[in-house]
């Protein structure tokens, strides 16, 4: 993404917010939500010079996520700007589909695209996916029901699934034998 100078629209705009898995980076060019970060995530991007902080932008995304992790919203109803390849895109959008409190493999998004061969391909988008929580990769397991790994690191991930009430002694954690839900 690329910025021109700081009395242009296309701008980065960032704020953090609170929660209870410790300081969200949000921000998008524009003042549009286009991505959000885990403190601990490997992909984090780091704030520039050039970024202004504005809380403004953002209100609605912090309003929605404060209420996801209050237990009061299970679906969110935002809006966000996407920037990927056409299959990442089309990924992410299955992601968004994935009901508050159930699961899905990759196998499963790989065959609603028409493609069961594609998991590894859906694996690949999901850890890019730049909105986690909002579009909710971390309801995405192995097809043999374990878990995986998460951009914003396994204990995240199991603190957003106890979170929804998808107990963890119900998944099988990497390295465990699979089991039928």
């Amino acid at each position: 993404m690329s910025t021109s100078g700081p009395d242009s629209d296309t701008r980065i705009y960032y704020c953090h917010m609170e929660s209870p898995l410790g300081p969200l980076l949000m921000g998008g060019e524009g003042g549009r939500l286009q991505f959000l970060h885990f403190p601990k995530s490997a992909r984090r991007r780091q704030i520039q010079d050039h970024w202004l902080e504005n809380t403004e932008p953002f209100k609605e995304a912090i309003a929605q996520l404060t209420a996801y992790f209050a237990l009061e919203l299970t679906q969110f109803d935002l809006s966000y700007h996407l920037e990927g390849t056409a299959f990442q895109i089309s990924v992410w959008e299955q992601l968004a589909q994935i009901p508050y409190g159930e699961l899905l493999s990759y196998g499963d998004i790989a065959k609603a695209l028409g493609n069961e061969g594609a998991s590894r391909a859906v694996g690949l988008a999901n850890n890019a996916n730049p909105l986690p929580i909002i579009i909710p990769c971390h309801r995405v397991i192995g097809s043999d029901g374990k878990l995986v790994g998460f951009g914003g690191g396994m204990e995240t991930k199991i603190w957003l699934l106890e979170h929804e009430g998808i107990m963890p002694s119900s998944i099988k954690a990497p390295g465990q034998m699979a089991f039928s839900f």
